[in-house]
């Protein structure tokens, strides 16, 4: 009986010490596993900073070309102020009754009919007849 308990006791000791290198081993698995996980996590950590910085970048050059647009648009509004102005006084310029004695007389000199004077500035033939006699 006591050769039976022995064996017993060896044989469970035996089983025991094949379950602790069992489960040393799965240890040693887990901790490479958790290594590579470590690595990956800071390799991830890296990338994500690299993202967060090219978005700041991205949205700090977005602010900066929306106030050059404003700017430039700022711009485009005076400037279209200006060229309005231009218009208007080209326009009365235009209309004024010594301006419109020039072109008439300009284009009687170049050869111009007092019909073709007459369609082009938009006053009667009569109109045209008296600005070239006094000329």
């Amino acid at each position: 009986m006591s050769n039976l308990l022995i064996i017993l006791f060896t044989v469970s000791e035996v089983v025991l010490l094949v379950i602790v290198i069992l489960f040393f081993l799965r240890l040693k698995k887990s901790e490479t596993l958790l290594s590579s996980l470590q690595a990956n996590q800071g390799d991830f950590l890296k990338r994500l900073q690299f993202n967060t910085q090219l978005e700041n970048e991205l949205v700090a050059t977005f602010e900066q070309r929306q106030q050059e647009l404003v700017a430039l648009n700022q711009e485009l509004e005076n400037k279209s102020t200006k060229l309005k102005k231009l218009v208007d006084l080209a326009s009365e310029y235009c209309k004024s009754p010594q301006f419109m004695k020039e072109i008439i007389i300009k284009g009687h000199r170049a050869g111009k009919s007092p019909v073709q004077l007459a369609k082009s500035s938009g006053l009667s033939l009569e109109e045209i007849d008296l600005i070239i006699d006094q000329s």
